[in-house]
C-alpha cells in the first residue's frame, strides 16, 4: 500500500543544540590578579620550570604548562610569569602559566641574516657574557661582533671572556675591541687540552682555575641576571660550573675540525654561588650562528662606537658599504681615528651591513614573487 504523499518544510527540521556553543560568549578575559609571579629557569618539551618566592622560606620549584592564550608567545629562561592553579611545587603537580610580565630586556637572534623569524634567547638579562678561546678553537671576531650588536640593540651590557690565554696571548684580539665599551676578562689554565676555564676536566680530575678571573666576573655580575654564549669547546659550560657549582656537561675540541662539540642541550638559569641574592647566570646551548635580520642597520653601526662618529659626515642615505659614494668611514680609519684595528673593524662592520642589505633584497624578492 502506497504511503500518503507529504510535503516537508523547515519546521520539520530538528536541530541538536551544540554543547560547545550552549554558553553565551563574552569578550571579557580573566585578569589573573591572584597569579603568583615566578622566574622561568628552564624550558623542556612544553613544560616550564619556575622558581617562586625566591630567597624566602617559601621558595619552591614549580612545573607549569602554558595557557592556550599564550600559545603564540615564546616563554624563555629569565621571563617573569604569572602562575595559577597548583603552585605548591609538590611532586606530580602542574600549575598553569597564564601571563608574561613586561620584559626589561630581550636578547634575540635569527637563524641567519635572511631569516625574519625571531628566536628569543633569554629575557630580562642585564649582562651578556661572550666566551671565546684565544686558541683551540681560534676566536672568530665575526661572532663576537654579532653578539655585541645584539647586546647593544637589546640594551644589555657585554662582557668578553677570553679563555686559554696560556696557549696564545690574546693581545691582538683585545686590541681589536679597544674602542668598544665592554669589560674584557682573560683567563689562563694550566692544561692546554682543557676546554677553557676548567673547574673540572672531562675525566673528573680537577684542573687549575684562575680564581682572580672568576672572582672578577662574579663581582661584575653580582645581583644581576647574566647570559653566557659561545661556540662549543671554548669553556662556556665549565665557566658556569665554576660559578654555580653545577655539573653541566663539558667537552673538548675535535682535533680534526678544530671545533667543539655541543654539550649543553637546553638553556638553564642557575644561581651564582657566593654572590648576592638575585645573581643568576643562564647557560645556553652552543650557538653556531647569530643572525641579525631583526636589527636595524643604524643599530648595527651604533654597536661600533669607534666608527659611528664618522658617519655624521656621510652623505644622506649612505649605506657605508665599499661601493657607497663618499662614505666618510674610509677617511676616518685612514686618519687613525679608529686605532690600529680600524681597518679590521671597518671590514667587520661592512660585512654585517652587507648581510643586512642582502636580507632587504631577499625580503623585496619575496614580496614581488
Amino acid at each position: 500500500m502506497a504511503r500518503d504523499a507529504r510535503s516537508f518544510d523547515e519546521s520539520d527540521v530538528r536541530i541538536r543544540p551544540n554543547k560547545k556553543g550552549s554558553r553565551p560568549r563574552t569578550k571579557d578575559r580573566p585578569d589573573f590578579k591572584d597569579a603568583e609571579i615566578g622566574r622561568i629557569i628552564t624550558v623542556d618539551r612544553g613544560r616550564y620550570t619556575a622558581i617562586l618566592d625566591e630567597n624566602t622560606e617559601n621558595e619552591r620549584i614549580v612545573i607549569a604548562a602554558r595557557a592556550r592564550n599564550l600559545s603564540r608567545q615564546a616563554v624563555v629562561p629569565g621571563d617573569l610569569v604569572g602562575l595559577v592553579g597548583d603552585t605548591s611545587g609538590a611532586p606530580d603537580t602542574l600549575a598553569r602559566l597564564v601571563t608574561i610580565q613586561e620584559r626589561r630586556t630581550l636578547l634575540r637572534r635569527s637563524a641567519d641574516d635572511t631569516d625574519p623569524v625571531e628566536r628569543v634567547v633569554v629575557a630580562n638579562a642585564d649582562n651578556l657574557v661572550i666566551v671565546v678561546a684565544a686558541a683551540n678553537p681560534v676566536p672568530r671576531t665575526g661572532f663576537i661582533d654579532r653578539a655585541l650588536v645584539a647586546a647593544f640593540d637589546a640594551d644589555i651590557h657585554p662582557i668578553l671572556c677570553i679563555t686559554k690565554a696560556d696557549i696564545k696571548e690574546p693581545d691582538e684580539l683585545i686590541a681589536n675591541y679597544a674602542g668598544v665599551e665592554l669589560d674584557i676578562l682573560v683567563s689562563r689554565t694550566a692544561d692546554e687540552n682543557a676546554s677553557g676555564i676548567d673547574a673540572r676536566s672531562a675525566d673528573g680530575a680537577s684542573a687549575r682555575l684562575q680564581r682572580s678571573t672568576l672572582e672578577e666576573l662574579r663581582d661584575l655580575i653580582a645581583g644581576e641576571v647574566s647570559v653566557v654564549i659561545g661556540h662549543s669547546g671554548v669553556g662556556k659550560s665549565t665557566l658556569v660550573n665554576a660559578l654555580t657549582g653545577a655539573d653541566r656537561a663539558t667537552g673538548g675540541v675535535n682535533k680534526v675540525t678544530g671545533r667543539g662539540r655541543h654539550t649543553s642541550s637546553s638553556a638553564l638559569a642557575l644561581r651564582v654561588e657566593d654572590a648576592p641574592p638575585h645573581t643568576w647566570i643562564i647557560d645556553t646551548p652552543g650557538i653556531r650562528s647569530f643572525g641579525l635580520a631583526l636589527v636595524e642597520p643604524d643599530n648595527v653601526v651604533s654597536a661600533f662606537p669607534d666608527l659611528v662618529e664618522a658617519t655624521a659626515d656621510c652623505p644622506r642615505g649612505c649605506t657605508h658599504l665599499e661601493d657607497g659614494p663618499d662614505c666618510a668611514l674610509d677617511a676616518w680609519v685612514a686618519d687613525g681615528h679608529a686605532g690600529p684595528s680600524g681597518v679590521a673593524r671597518l671590514a667587520s662592520l661592512r660585512r654585517l651591513l652587507g648581510s643586512s642589505a642582502k636580507e632587504e633584497i631577499h625580503e623585496k624578492t619575496l614580496g614581488e614573487s
